[in-house]
């Protein structure tokens, strides 16, 4: 293993776990053009492994979705999870372990600013996956994957934390059983309308929210009712 290779692995601190077989991990962040320049070393690139951690992420993140949202239909839960392992999504989460540092590059793709890619770190961030998934029977890949990409911050950046349900279970362990949510406007043309809902216990006011539909405006409402329950 080269000084390169060895710095590369320097990723397993970041992401708290060394692997058994680290030429796994060094295949996962090997680009073709890297693996041209270093063909004695019998190398392979990341695409196989890239192949086989796209259908990992996809099968652990309809599981979670699927037992997250359970009155989601298939659409719905369709959208969602294609919205959250898209490669726009995935990007700023390679870029979060600084996964550009350890990508293994050609001279050329390193000096064209290939680690900056989004496709890349996409594609990368996968193979890691797969890696971690051959590497540990999945365990650890599917650790990975809920530590780095179906998280809180990322499900609500796609208004996908169900602040309704967490409200409902709220006053439901609290024995309170008369909040409602009530439309107070709707203003704006049809195209560009803005929705505003209050949601009381009784006769207060918990939480106030707007949004583009009246969905988004009541998940305002419980997330602000939430951080006011008391």
């Amino acid at each position: 293993m080269n000084f390169f290779e060895e710095k590369a692995l320097k990723l397993e601190d970041v992401i708290g776990y060394h692997f058994k077989d680290p030429l796994l991990l060094v295949e996962a962040l090997s680009h073709s053009s890297y693996v041209n320049e270093h063909r004695a070393d019998g190398r392979s690139c990341y695409e196989r492994l890239e192949f086989l951690g796209d259908a990992v992420l996809e099968l652990t993140s309809s599981m979670f979705l699927f037992n997250r949202f359970p009155n989601m239909s298939e659409g719905e839960l369709s959208k969602l999870r294609a919205s959250l392992v898209c490669e726009e999504a995935l990007a700023p989460c390679a870029r979060k372990i600084q996964l550009g540092d350890y990508i293994l590059l050609g001279h050329g793709e390193t000096m064209n600013g290939g680690k900056e890619r989004d496709s890349l770190l996409c594609d990368v961030i996968e193979a890691v996956i797969g890696a971690l998934y051959l590497d540990s029977q999945d365990r650890e890949a599917e650790k990975f994957i809920f530590r780095y990409i179906l998280t809180e911050e990322n499900l609500e950046r796609h208004d996908y934390v169900d602040y309704k349900t967490r409200f409902q279970e709220l006053v439901q362990a609290n024995g309170i059983t008369n909040a409602s949510y009530e439309l107070v406007e709707a203003t704006g043309p049809d195209h560009n309308k803005q929705f505003v809902v209050e949601l009381k216990v009784g006769d207060k006011i918990l939480g106030l929210g707007t949004g583009s539909s009246r969905k988004r405006a009541e998940q305002a409402a419980a997330k602000e009712a939430i951080e006011n329950f008391n």
